[in-house]
């Protein structure tokens, strides 16, 4: 399927949808003090680009976002955010156009290491699976992040 992929607000009905689905997916896979997505609010805030995929009819079906840490330990650091992609349209590489969009802004704005967090368990297979093939390996607790059992860490060196 053939995807545009565009800077964007969440604070639109349709991302906010996606947000909303985002959440629901996320929810039985851990108890609600492990789960540390954005809102939408949070994620409008000037530190994050959010990414939207769209189909050939305009219709939003993934997201993505990329909130600047800055510098962190020595390193500029970026950390990827509510990444989802509709059921409907799984499986066609959106992810990865997504994940291509975040990298370049990430490169953009001299973030020289990418993190991210995710949950465990079998519902998110295919987002782990997602992030390895796109060169993100698997780390120790990042950021602030409790290392609880319920998350599972991961990161990307990048370089210009």
């Amino acid at each position: 399927m053939a995807v545009s992929i565009a800077i964007e607000t969440p604070l639109q009905d349709e991302v906010k949808a996606l947000v909303t689905a985002l959440d629901a997916h996320l929810a039985p896979l851990a108890p609600a003090d492990f789960n540390f997505g954005l809102d939408v609010d949070e994620m409008a805030d000037s530190d994050t680009t959010v990414f939207v995929a769209r189909n050939a009819d305009g219709k939003a079906v993934g997201i993505g976002a990329l909130k600047h840490i800055g510098p962190y330990d020595g390193v500029h650091l970026g950390e990827i955010k509510r990444m989802y992609t509709d059921p409907a349209v799984r499986g066609q590489r959106i992810g990865s156009a997504l994940l291509d969009a975040i990298q370049t802004r990430a490169l953009s704005l001299g973030i020289e290491r990418l993190v991210l967090e995710t949950g465990i368990g079998e519902g998110l297979a295919a987002a782990i699976r997602l992030y390895e093939n796109y060169g993100f390996t698997e780390c120790g607790a990042v950021l602030d992040y409790p290392d609880s059992g319920y998350s599972r860490f991961f990161e990307k060196k990048l370089s210009a």
